[in-house]
């Protein structure tokens, strides 16, 4: 944290807050209101900053001075200051706060306290004693099993030696639907509760659409019979390949509640990933679109679903009633898909909306399946090779809800936006974490990178908004979300990729400074395994306690796990006990990916993840990337993330760098490069080799004396996986045949 170009509070004059663009008269007032606070609470605590953050800091005050109040307050603090500090009346009207305050005794006994400072002890409870605390929180979720499981965990299923199953066996004898679970009635929601929020790109001035739980219930229901009279065996893979809207949630919940496993693609990807994704999963059919629609711009998407030789593929139009293009012989139009069930005559429909039937009396009779069935297939982002096929079981579902009820407390009346797509573990995670809580699904059909999605989260009311660190990054760079009021936000989620602590302290700010969440895991995980909680202070760009029910390691320099609670940095690995993780992938050996070599903690074989993670002297812990995006510079192991944090706050015009250690064409050590995108693709530096000196001497000075900046390469994008991550393996290898051929 670049503390030191910054003065401590009780130094800071009106005129430095004058300097900063703001007018005198307004510039004294804030002075003497910072003035005030540091008088009571001192001029570098965090009681100081969180009255800070109450009384004096808003969205219409120049950034410059939120960095200069934070970095002010903390200049002297040491590491992991919390940037939001929770408020103890409030932390008992949680999720967590409330179960608490009536079972915390029963759970933790006589050393419970309150539930701020029992947390932690909570979240070790909740390793050490699955069966209480996973009963506990289904119960607290609603959760309706047909039959209901003979336990919470079996180690040994049927006597199995304990490494030939690391993960167990969990919920054993269930039968249960995921699906008719989001669709019931209890004691958190009314049929005519509003279910689903959205708007359409371009619809700014319209008033946000909504659905209630009747709605849903009944197009669920509609498409649920539909898919059976497409006369599909139960159990096959029917493929989503659309934009996160109304219709692909609709279509995903009747594929689940009528018994099909739902195979994940993202609209993003071209005919080859579409064509080896559906291979995998045997897909028989798949829904999608003509096109997507993006402002002005009309993308192709059945076209590459046809490239990609698909089977039946069931065809929703993007705009009105009519496609662009004919369809293939076999297809059918969403339109005759629905037809099909009127004349059949369940019930009796009429049009809610163009070619959304209704049918208002016939439930359809969820089909409960065995808790260890497939009810998803997702893939991992494929970087190298195949990707990986990860089916997610009936029991991945609560797993993804429950890190919702308690890490950012999602409940009844919350509306959750998250910009994704079902192709992706935060689609499906959206849809479980807001219906199985209760809560209100909000989606944005179109680009969150505009004016129109900070519209859109204002307009709608949002109370958790998740994000990516790209996103942040962009909104901070173009300024589109000024003006808005996000005053209605809880808390904010964030994933995908580590952040950036000024990025986050600029998102905080534009919603009164309500807390970020980190929020770590994998499709595997079928959630987190590392995140954050409103009962606990949070610092920026930083995770403070494993996940619910996960036990964390970080591996030495020897690969054995370093003391628990010792500062410390390198590969993650966890528990194999993970409520909802997957066991099984569909083309490769389970055991080998995530198990095989691993060490062993207690008699327990630990589950690779393969991310470097820190845990600091402050308690809390930092993401560094990829284990395989460390580099080796002059002997020293050091994460891409750590130089590439330092780098892209070096010049003004830079917006992203990536930190690649390159070997020399002759062998040798690895040599530093630095690939810089700029915030102005027209922008030309006028000396490479000064920046270069520049990230030089930061990350000499920040870092480490021995390191040294080899090169410089800019270039006007990053290539990132679809999930948006860095893709370095791609830069290295681009870059070292750029050096072979004496290029660089």
């Amino acid at each position: 944290m670049a503390t030191y170009n910054y003065k401590a509070l009780d130094c800071i004059t009106s005129c430095d807050i004058e300097a900063l663009g703001i007018p005198s008269k307004l510039a004294e007032q804030l002075h003497e209101k910072l003035a005030e606070i540091v008088n009571t609470h001192g001029a570098a605590t965090p009681a100081t900053w969180q009255n800070i953050t109450t009384h004096i800091l808003s969205p219409d005050l120049p950034f410059s001075f939120h960095q200069l109040l934070y970095y002010g307050c903390y200049k002297d603090f040491g590491p992991d200051p919390p940037a939001w500090i929770p408020d103890p009346e409030a932390a008992k009207v949680t999720n967590v706060g409330k179960l608490l305050q009536t079972r915390g005794e029963e759970f933790l006994g006589s050393g419970y306290k309150d539930p701020i400072s029992s947390f932690s002890n909570f979240q070790e409870f909740s390793v050490s004693n699955p069966e209480v605390y996973w009963k506990t929180v289904l119960n607290e979720m609603s959760t309706s099993f047909s039959v209901p499981p003979q336990c919470i965990l079996r180690e040994n299923p049927n006597g199995e030696n304990h490494l030939s199953n690391p993960g167990g066996q969990w919920l054993p004898g269930a039968f249960v639907n995921p699906a008719k679970n989001c669709l019931s009635v209890n004691s958190k929601r009314s049929l005519d509760d509003i279910v689903i929020r959205w708007r359409d790109e371009g619809d700014s001035g319209l008033p946000v659409k909504s659905m209630t739980l009747k709605e849903l219930r009944a197009e669920v229901w509609l498409v649920a019979y539909a898919l059976n009279a497409l006369g599909l065996d139960k159990g096959s893979a029917i493929a989503i390949d659309m934009p996160m809207n109304v219709n692909s949630v609709v279509i995903y919940l009747a594929i689940v509640l009528a018994g099909y496993i739902v195979v994940s693609i993202a609209d993003s990807f071209a005919s080859l990933e579409i064509s080896t994704r559906l291979r995998i999963s045997k897909a028989k059919a798949i829904f999608t679109q003509d096109l997507i629609i993006r402002g002005d711009k009309s993308i192709p998407l059945y076209s590459r679903v046809i490239d990609a030789q698909a089977p039946l593929a069931i065809v929703i139009p993007a705009k009105g009633s009519s496609f662009s293009m004919k369809l293939r012989d076999g297809d059918i139009s969403w339109f005759d898909f629905l037809e099909r069930v009127r004349k059949l005559k369940y019930g009796h429909f009429f049009l809610l909306e163009p070619y959304h039937l209704v049918n208002l009396e016939n439930e359809f009779a969820a089909v409960e399946q065995p808790v260890e069935a497939f009810t998803n297939i997702l893939f991992s982002s494929g970087t190298t090779g195949e990707p990986k096929a990860i089916p997610w079981t009936n029991a991945t579902p609560f797993k993804a809800a429950a890190d919702a009820w308690c890490h950012m407390d999602i409940r009844k009346a919350d509306i959750v936006a998250w910009p994704t797509n079902l192709g992706w573990m935060m689609g499906p995670w959206l849809v479980y974490a807001s219906l199985l809580n209760g809560a209100s699904i909000a989606l944005y059909n179109g680009s969150p990178l505009g004016s129109g999605f900070a519209k859109f989260v204002q307009d709608a009311k949002v109370t958790m908004l998740g994000v990516v660190p790209s996103i942040v990054r962009t909104w901070k760079s173009t300024n589109c979300i000024d003006g808005y009021d996000w005053s209605s936000i809880r808390c904010f989620g964030s994933t995908g990729e580590a952040s950036n602590v000024d990025e986050y302290l600029w998102l905080m700010g534009r919603a009164l400074y309500k807390p970020v969440i980190e929020y770590c895991g994998g499709t595997e995980i079928g959630g987190g395994f590392i995140t954050g909680s409103l009962l606990q202070a949070q610092s920026l760009a930083a995770f403070s306690t494993p996940a619910m029910g996960c036990k964390l390691f970080i591996l030495g320099n020897d690969g054995c796990p370093i003391p628990q609670n010792v500062p410390g940095m390198g590969e993650l690995a966890l528990s194999p006990l993970i409520f909802g993780a997957s066991s099984t992938l569909l083309n490769a050996n389970h055991y080998d990916v995530y198990f095989s070599g691993m060490p062993s903690r207690n008699g327990q074989i630990l589950r690779r993840h393969g991310d470097v993670f820190e845990r600091t002297s402050g308690g809390y812990y930092r993401a560094h990337g990829r284990a395989d995006d460390t580099m080796n510079l002059g002997g020293i192991k050091v994460s891409s993330v750590e130089i590439e944090r330092i780098c892209n706050a070096v010049d003004s015009n830079v917006l992203e760098t990536a930190a690649i250690g390159v070997p020399p064409p002759d062998g040798g050590p690895e040599q530093l490069t630095i690939v810089v995108v700029f915030k102005d693709s027209n922008y030309t530096p006028p000396d490479l080799n000064q920046l270069r000196m520049s990230f030089n001497s930061a990350v000499q000075k920040k870092l480490n004396p021995l390191f040294k900046v080899s090169h410089v390469v800019p270039l006007p994008s990053l290539p990132r996986t679809a999930t948006n991550k860095v893709m370095r393996r791609v830069l290295r290898k681009q870059l070292a045949q750029l050096d072979q051929n004496s290029k660089l």
